[in-house]
């Protein structure tokens, strides 16, 4: 019996905003966590500002995921109006534009003209949106899908170093929190790439990197602040 094949680059939207929001979410939150830990504060201020930072962030993805694919939903509506503009104002045209888009493709020129005749019958916005502005309905913006996807990404991501401070040790914090959040940071890593179908070694290598670094950036500021005040 044949399957219906789900390609790994239909994924591409929401995995990014998912992705992005989580990494963000262990990332900025256990970095906060330990900066203030390292600068000598009481387990009630490291939590707070751990809180602080899950919301803020959390609010903050949305806000910038919202804008940034509303731009692009902008974009693509605009372009589609100026498409249909020009469909109506000259559809000889527009066939012909759309045929030499075939054309160097591969298809024969008599072949690509009665394509194109055929699809522009059918749905003309439609064949002009996919094949000449490269605009596909799969792949279409949606801010509210990338907005929420990216805050509860976020929000998953930065509960667990909250939580991780909740259970530990004022002794251990630093230590369980930096760890816990770099096996999570890989995991995350290796999640993302077999969703692609990228290398998982690659992919958490790097992710893991990033957040040892920031870890250790903020732990060393908090140090010398702490240290200062």
């Amino acid at each position: 019996m044949k399957t219906e094949k789900q390609h790994l680059s239909h994924r591409a939207g929401w995995l990014r905003a998912s992705v992005l929001g989580a990494n963000d979410g262990i990332v900025s939150t256990a970095s906060l966590l330990v900066g203030v830990a390292a600068a000598q504060a009481t387990p009630e201020a490291i939590l707070t500002a751990g809180v602080a930072g899950l919301v803020a962030g959390a609010m903050s993805m949305a806000a910038g995921e919202y804008v940034s694919v509303s731009s692009q939903a902008d974009a693509e509506a605009a372009d589609l109006d100026l498409e249909a503009k020009h469909l109506a104002a000259d559809g000889n045209y527009e066939h012909e534009e759309l045929a030499t888009i075939y054309v160097e493709r591969g298809l024969q020129p008599d072949l690509a003209r009665e394509v194109a005749e055929q699809l522009m019958a059918h749905d003309a916005l439609g064949a002009h949106a996919r094949d000449e502005l490269g605009i596909n309905e799969k792949f279409t913006a949606r801010p509210i899908q990338a907005a929420l996807a990216s805050a509860a990404a976020f929000t998953v991501g930065a509960a667990i170093p909250v939580f991780t401070v909740m259970v530990s040790p004022r002794a251990l914090l630093i230590p369980n929190v930096s760890g816990i959040s770099l096996i999570l940071l890989a995991a995350l890593g290796c999640m993302a790439a077999y969703a692609g179908g990228a290398p998982l070694l690659r992919s958490a290598v790097r992710v893991t990197f990033w957040g040892a670094l920031a870890l250790g950036l903020t732990a060393t500021i908090g140090k010398l602040f702490g240290a200062i005040v």
